[in-house]
Order: structure tokens, then C-alpha cells, then sequence
């Protein structure tokens, strides 16, 4: 058994629902993420025994996010949400962005592939916690923290089957870990490494379930810590979910908007909070945030050289063309309301070396990454007063509605809207759209948005059609937004790999 196992662990490895190509009865891979140890406890099967055998795999996970979130879950989101949308245009000359940008990407594209194995990885780091915790026979492990760290761990695998749901429609759903396979089991485990799509319905139980679960055992929120997968993000995360159509529930999306307004976050008090900084550090954990992914100056992220610079250090790789340049038809949108608050935070000018959208003197960049201290923010209360607010919009509400809406306004410094400004549900829900994407820009929702409210082919192919409110010259012509192409395709690599695995229609 040992000898198999050693050569199974020389032949290469990827993580589960990331499988070699391979017909039947594969060289299957060894990873750390999938492999059962066979020298474990037989008894218990279990793979880890202590308290603090699990509470290292929990650890593990929150760096593990730290570490990779910022090229897959950061600045490729971008592209994806505010790229391919009217927020921002890809910045560079690159063929990957290109593609993305004009939606006419295939699944070759290396982006997106290595974004599918970014989630189905973090999926798997989840699921070390959430499939072992519960056969950890050490005493000194607590119910509280068996239930607790459970929840973080549960927290984040819906967190990532929510985004690839989004970004391809039907996803496999793994929940379990694959022990090493063997010549005695490898019929039953082999669908265990080559998962197949699974429905949305599917997918969505799933992230409800683990949500569920989460908003109950995970930690509450810690105002000195942010990088915690805490009950307020679970909730929150459970109204942005009943909000999809899939399983929309707008009466859900107040009632978990609700839970989050009680957990006594609140709003900052300038909006530039949030991204600000001094010559020593950059803000962090303010009132407002939900969940972030924190950096310091000494252990700092590096994708602030994505979008502009690094304040710190100004000129380190300022050579060459950033990703995510904002685009004219957001800059408009700010200037027509007025709203110097908000598009000072978002945008920065500066000179530079090239000139691809702007005058190289006098270039747009995307500003809510100015250092590499500053925070990945995920989620905050400006976000659910704005869901709150299109919850109650869709209940046709305008009067309920209005009060969240003007929460948000009134913080940027504009004017509040009144109840006679207003003639009906249809023209508030346009009210809040339009007020996410001033309040959200650069913060991974813009696309999303669209495709919720119905408005993507409207906008995003509007964008090349001059007369229509989203017409930007700087706009590449685009493949038609339909309901097949606002998905991305399926990675060609993993459907080569994986027989079971199918590609999404219209690629």
C-alpha cells in the first residue's frame, strides 16, 4: 500500500476537481489538499487528531486567502465586473484581457483558467476543516470551537461556490475530500477527483446550507479584526444570494439585510475612509467593514501595481499600462450628480508613460488600492443599506426604500431624494442600480449587478452604440451580452481532463 502511494505521489498532483488526464483506472494525483494519510488512525479514518492538527488546517485556509485571492479573486475579478461592464476598460493591450473585455473569450483563455482552479482550490482548503473537524476525538476541542471554525470554514466554500456560479453558471459541488485512490476503490473514487456540473439548484442549496450553518456558529464580529468570516458576513452573504434569480426572496433580502444592521457596524464617516492612509499605514477595520482581507506595510499585498502604484513606494513597477482603467462613462456619472466624494476616491490622476485611454499627463486610475498595507474590502454596510434598499424597491416599497437609499447619499454629500421625486417602484429600482455603481465601483459588483437587474445587454452592448446612455468610443465592439455569453466558458484544459465535465453553451 505504501509503495503505491509513493508512486502515485511522484506521478504529479492536483487538488480535487482539478484531476490529470486520464481515462480509466488513473495515475491518480497526491496533494496535501486530497491525500488521507494511510498510516492514520483506521478506527477513525480521520486524517488530523488534535485540536491543534485542525485549528492549523483553519489557519491555514485564512492565509491560504491572504495569500491567493489577490490575482483570481482581486484583480481578475475586476475585469470580470467592471471591465466587462461600463465601469472600466482593460488597461492594457494584452491578448487575455482583450478578450475578456470584448466577451469574446473561448475556454483557452488562461485567465479564466486559472481562475476555475483558484476557487476549486480555496474550495478544497475549505473543505480540510469542514470534513475532519467532526472526527477530532481531543477533548480540549470544545463544541464551541468545533462549531465555530466549521462555520468560518463553511463560510468561505459558499463565499467561492457563490463566484463561480456566477462567472459559469453550473459548477461541480465538492464536499468531500478523496482519500488516495487504490486499485481496491478506485470505481467509487474516481468521480470523487473528476466531478461533474452540478444544477443551480443544486449549487444554490449548497451555498444556502452552508450558510445557514454559518450564521448561526460563526464568531460575531470583531471590530479590531476584519479578516474574520464572522456572523455578519454570513448574513450578509445570505441576502446577497436571496437576491439572485435563481432563488430570489427580496422579502429574505430585507430580513438578512436586517440581521447585518443590528451587528452595530456603521458607516465611516467620510467614504475615502476606507481607502485612506498616512506615511505610516493604511486604514483598516473601520466601523463599516464587514469581512477584508487585511495586509500590513512589512507583509504587504502586491496588487496595487494592478491599478496605479504604491504610495509608498511610487515609483517601483510604474513601467508600464495598469489593468482596470476607468472609463469615460463612469467619470460622466460622477460629474453629472456631483459627486466629488466618491470620484475622489475611486479615481486618481497621474502622469505616466503611456497614453492607451487618457493623455499620458494627465492618466485615470482605479484608486481603492493606493498601498500595498491597504485592504481587500469584500463586503461592508454601504453594500447592504444598498440591498436593503433594492429589496425593498422590488417590493415596490419606494417609501422604505427611499430611507436606505438616502443613508447612502447622504454620506457622499448629495442631495436626498424625496418621495416626489420618485413616480414608481420601476424608476427606484433604476434609482438603486444607479446609485451601486457610484457607491461600488472598483469593488467587484458593477457586472453582476446588470445581469441581476436585467440590464446587461442593455448596457454592456450599449456601450458601442452611439446615442445610448453607456456609449464609450474607448469600448471595444463587443460580442452580444445573452444569457449564454454573460457566462464565462468552461476552461478548456479541465474539460480535456475531465470527461465528466461540460462546456457552457455559446462557446
Amino acid at each position: 500500500m505504501k509503495r503505491y502511494i509513493m508512486l502515485l505521489s511522484a506521478l504529479g498532483v492536483l487538488s480535487a476537481g482539478v484531476s490529470c488526464s486520464l481515462d480509466k483506472y488513473p495515475e491518480m494525483s497526491y496533494h496535501e489538499m486530497n491525500y488521507s494519510d494511510p498510516d492514520a488512525d483506521s478506527d477513525s479514518g480521520a486524517q488530523y487528531k488534535t485540536r491543534e492538527d485542525i485549528k492549523a488546517q483553519l489557519d491555514a485556509l485564512y492565509s491560504g486567502i491572504r495569500g491567493n485571492i489577490q490575482e483570481s479573486g482581486y484583480s481578475d475579478h475586476l475585469i470580470y465586473t467592471e471591465v466587462r461592464a461600463d465601469n472600466a476598460y482593460g488597461g492594457t493591450a494584452g491578448l487575455e484581457l482583450a478578450q475578456i473585455g470584448s466577451n469574446t473569450m473561448d475556454g483557452s483563455n488562461p485567465n479564466i483558467a486559472r481562475d476555475w482552479n483558484f476557487y476549486m482550490n480555496q474550495v478544497g482548503k475549505a473543505n480540510q476543516v469542514i470534513c475532519f473537524i467532526d472526527d477530532i476525538e481531543d477533548p480540549s476541542l470544545t463544541e464551541e470551537e468545533r462549531k465555530q471554525w466549521k462555520a468560518e470554514a463553511m463560510c468561505w466554500r459558499a463565499f467561492m461556490w457563490y463566484n463561480m456560479s456566477r462567472l459559469w453558471g453550473e459548477i461541480p459541488i465538492v464536499k468531500e475530500v478523496p482519500p488516495a485512490i487504490t486499485s481496491d476503490n478506485v470505481n467509487e473514487v474516481y468521480p470523487m477527483y473528476y466531478p461533474a456540473r452540478e444544477t443551480l439548484d443544486v449549487v444554490f442549496e449548497s451555498i444556502l446550507s452552508d450558510l445557514e450553518f454559518a450564521k448561526e456558529y460563526a464568531p460575531d464580529p470583531d471590530p479590531s479584526d476584519k479578516f474574520l468570516l464572522t456572523k455578519g458576513f454570513a448574513c450578509g452573504m445570505l441576502a446577497r444570494v436571496y437576491a439572485e434569480p435563481q432563488v430570489r426572496d427580496y422579502s429574505l433580502v430585507a430580513k438578512y439585510c436586517e440581521e447585518v444592521e443590528k451587528m452595530n457596524y456603521e458607516l465611516t464617516e467620510r467614504y475615502g475612509e476606507m481607502w485612506s492612509y498616512d506615511e505610516n499605514d493604511a486604514v483598516r477595520n473601520t466601523s463599516e467593514s464587514i469581512f477584508e482581507v487585511t495586509w500590513t506595510r512589512t507583509s504587504g499585498n502586491w496588487v496595487w501595481m494592478m491599478f496605479h502604484c504604491n504610495a509608498y513606494n511610487p515609483d517601483d513597477s510604474y513601467t508600464w499600462a495598469k489593468w482596470c482603467t476607468p472609463s469615460r462613462n463612469l467619470i460622466a456619472a460622477y460629474e453629472a450628480e456631483g459627486d466629488t466624494e466618491r470620484y475622489n476616491a475611486s479615481i486618481i490622476y497621474d502622469e505616466c508613460a503611456w497614453s492607451n485611454y487618457y493623455p499620458s499627463n494627465n492618466y485615470a486610475f482605479m484608486h481603492k488600492c493606493p498601498t500595498n498595507a491597504s485592504s481587500y474590502i469584500l463586503m461592508r454596510l454601504g453594500e447592504i443599506y444598498l440591498l436593503h434598499a433594492e429589496a425593498l424597491a422590488f417590493q415596490d416599497d419606494i417609501d422604505e426604500a427611499l430611507i436606505w437609499l438616502n443613508k447612502i447619499r447622504k454620506r457622499a454629500k448629495l442631495p436626498e431624494y424625496k418621495r416626489t421625486d420618485i413616480a414608481s417602484a420601476e424608476e427606484m429600482r433604476d434609482k438603486v442600480l444607479h446609485e451601486r455603481r457610484l457607491e461600488l465601483s472598483f469593488e467587484g459588483h458593477r457586472f453582476f449587478d446588470l445581469v441581476r437587474f436585467g440590464k446587461a445587454a442593455e448596457v454592456c452592448d450599449g456601450a458601442n452604440v452611439q446615442g445610448s446612455p453607456s456609449y464609450d468610443a474607448y469600448v471595444p465592439t463587443r460580442r452580444p451580452m445573452t444569457a449564454e455569453t454573460v457566462l464565462l466558458p468552461v476552461p478548456t484544459a479541465q474539460i480535456d481532463n475531465n470527461s465528466n465535465l461540460t462546456q457552457n453553451p455559446g462557446y
